[in-house]
């Protein structure tokens, strides 16, 4: 099936971790030019823009929770390739151990908020902006299954996510409509989001070599596995498509198995 997104510039943020570095390889293989931005790890994106080979691409550094440094990437972009076609908003971080909002510091949460959902406010704004001047564009926000169901010891993360999961993605679903107008040889500007679950990443690595701990997982699927960073890839690609998903925006995609939650009380600690 044909996405027509040969040709098109396609940004990443996040790109060094294994979600973006399997986004970037998949609109790579369907002709897209790609920008692969990283935080600190240029390492990982300069491996990654190997694995492209003859791709047209561009690797961006840049803390996108600062106003200047996200303005500068995006002029850096924009000089290089003249447009952007589709924004991936996936950078973002979190604290890797459980601590309960009782015991969390202000100084955790404000960065959770920062590397998230700042990033993610300043990335928009200025795709937004050249949205505006090109009258085309869309977007797809990578958010986690903790927006929908909570993730205790993760608050921050969780309430993050949350927002842009719903008030953002379903806020800028009407704005960016208006500056990318619907015509006869158009779909109109979009904005989704994918929340995935868990997903075999380095992050969650430790974590699942746990058998108990992917048993207690999984058993809140109606699909008893664990998502490859591929699965997330694939929804990432169809919803950047015009040509497939052009009638679908402001919408909030869990790709989780069927998730429907998770156990809270295992068997031994409920009466």
């Amino acid at each position: 099936m044909e996405t027509d997104l040969s040709g098109k510039v396609v940004m990443i943020t996040g790109a060094s971790g294994a979600i973006g570095s399997a986004i970037a390889l998949r609109f790579a293989q369907e002709g897209a030019k790609v920008v692969l931005h990283y935080r600190s790890n240029r390492a990982n994106v300069e491996a990654l823009e190997r694995k492209l080979g003859s791709v047209d691409s561009i690797i961006v550094g840049a803390d996108l929770a600062k106003e200047a440094e996200a303005r500068r990437t995006f002029g850096h972009v924009l000089k290089r390739f003249g447009r952007i076609d589709t924004l991936i908003v996936n950078a973002g971080s979190w604290e890797s151990r459980d601590i309960p909002l009782h015991k969390m510091s202000l100084r955790q949460w404000q960065r959770t908020f920062d590397n998230v959902l700042t990033s993610a406010f300043l990335s928009l704004r200025e795709f937004l902006q050249i949205v505006d001047r090109q009258k085309r564009g869309n977007a797809v926000l990578i958010a986690s299954t903790a927006a929908a169901f909570g993730e205790a010891g993760h608050a921050d993360y969780a309430a993050a996510k949350s927002a842009m999961a719903f008030g953002l993605t379903r806020s800028l679903k009407n704005e960016i409509a208006r500056l990318a107008r619907t015509t006869r040889a158009y779909c109109g500007g979009r904005v989704n989001c994918i929340c995935p679950g868990w997903t075999i990443v380095p992050r969650t690595a430790e974590r699942l070599k746990n058998a108990t701990v992917v048993r207690r997982v999984t058993a809140t699927m109606a699909l008893p596995k664990l998502a490859q960073p591929d699965d997330i890839a694939g929804a990432t690609v169809f919803l950047s498509s015009d040509t497939l998903a052009g009638h679908i925006t402001g919408q909030t995609f869990i790709i989780a198995g069927g998730m429907e939650g998770r156990l809270l009380w295992p068997a031994r600690e409920a009466d």
